[in-house]
């Protein structure tokens, strides 16, 4: 081995695989939203935006599934075939309760998200079914490391959307369209997932601790944990949509064209860090290496978005947006304070730690209550950067306290 690769940590060696992979699928994804926010133009957009959101949020089912899966098999590896068997069946009949519950949700969302249309917000429930699976199939893939499957998966978790998505808006430019592309999207990579284990292992050594009820408890704290930080990051759109006239909400939407960016860019270092975080001897070095890396990424992302306005705005969505261009480094700023915070909340998770996320809760508490208050678009920009910036500070300084040494926190 190289004297470059026995510099890296070891959660990061072997994992470029991952990095490439969710480079391509948030490429992909940021290149649906932006020629979708061209094509549509702000008003439709921030209609499929907040769909958009609102799937982002629903999405920690998916994310509470992947991380116990993760965290399981990493931490007890003996186990693997049982934590499998046992992660895959819960994956199913969850993808098939929230399916159902979305369902019968059809007008309370299409009424909270305005959409005036019965249609689009029926279809999150469809959209949600294939996510929820992905998400178990994912994390049996991630605590094995087995990064080319994994890849695979990431990759069939974008191309499809913006291939499929991008061509139905082309022909007739409605948030309808837009939504069925991604939906028919959604199920590639749950194909991709099933092929990867359509070998399941052997069940082997059973433990009373990976049967079906402790593992749903756990993947039901990861996705209320998850939940809180999602809904944070997403709830501003839907503050938007009430706070604020069609056009700035559609303006404000736009913005977090570049947020969710600088979010996405550096999430293979989440995926691939998570895994050693769960081990006791290696949090501490896993976290603060993948919070500076995180970091680091993010200032050269607010840099861009502040010395290269005008090109971002391209990729914003043209001049239609024009009017936030002077805003965007701050739209970049709050994309990387996000990216930081969600280091940290699965931080939280691979150590099993509880009390922190009353954290998250407090602050998406605050964030609406102060966000309804405003009547600006600069005013709702400012509420939300601070709020998260103020969490991400106190949430690292708890952090760096409880992995100070190398022993199971559960604070």
């Amino acid at each position: 081995m190289s004297k470059t690769k026995r510099s890296l940590p070891r959660w990061l060696v072997g994992g470029s695989s991952i990095a490439v992979a969710m480079g391509i699928m948030n490429v992909a994804t940021y290149g649906f939203t932006m020629l979708a926010a061209r094509i549509l133009g702000p008003q439709p957009y921030g209609a499929l935006a907040s769909v958009m959101a609102l799937l982002m949020i629903i999405s920690v089912l998916q994310l509470g599934l992947q991380a116990t899966a993760a965290r399981r098999i990493s931490a007890e590896p003996d186990h693997v075939g049982q934590i499998e068997h046992t992660v895959l069946r819960v994956s199913y009949r969850a993808a098939l309760a929230i399916g159902v519950l979305l369902l019968l949700l059809t007008p309370v969302i299409d009424r909270v998200l305005r959409l005036d249309n019965l249609v689009v917000a029926a279809l999150v429930s469809v959209a949600a079914v294939p996510m929820t699976v992905m998400g178990g199939q994912a994390g049996i893939l991630q605590g094995e490391r087995r990064w080319s499957s994994l890849a695979m998966i990431y990759i069939a978790n974008g191309v499809p959307k913006l291939i499929i998505g991008v061509a139905l808006i082309a022909w007739q430019p409605t948030e309808l369209n837009a939504m069925i592309g991604v939906v028919v999207g959604q199920f590639a990579p749950a194909v991709v997932g099933w092929f990867a284990l359509r070998h399941v292992r052997h069940p082997g050594a059973v433990s009373d601790h990976h049967a079906a009820r402790p593992m749903v408890r756990e993947a039901f704290h990861n996705s209320q944990a998850l939940f809180a930080f999602f809904a944070l990051s997403n709830v501003d759109i839907v503050v938007a949509r009430n706070v604020l006239d069609s056009h700035d909400a559609g303006l404000y939407a736009g913005g977090l064209i570049l947020t969710k960016a600088v979010l996405f860019l550096p999430q293979f270092v989440v995926v691939l860090a998570f895994p050693a975080m769960a081990s006791a001897g290696d949090r501490r070095r896993a976290l603060t290496r993948s919070l500076s890396l995180v970091a680091g990424l993010g200032a050269v992302a607010i840099l861009g978005a502040l010395v290269l306005s005008g090109l971002a705005m391209v990729f914003v969505g043209g001049n239609d947006y024009s009017e936030i261009q002077d805003q965007l480094w701050l739209f970049a700023v709050l994309g990387t304070a996000l990216s930081m915070l969600q280091l940290l909340v699965y931080s939280v998770l691979a150590r099993q730690g509880q009390r922190s996320i009353y954290l998250v809760w407090a602050a998406l508490v605050a964030l609406v209550l102060l966000g309804m208050t405003v009547t600006s678009l600069a005013g709702l920009l400012a509420v939300v950067v601070s709020i998260d910036a103020a969490l991400l500070v106190v949430l690292f300084a708890l952090s760096l306290y409880l992995v100070r040494e190398p022993v199971v926190q559960k604070d």
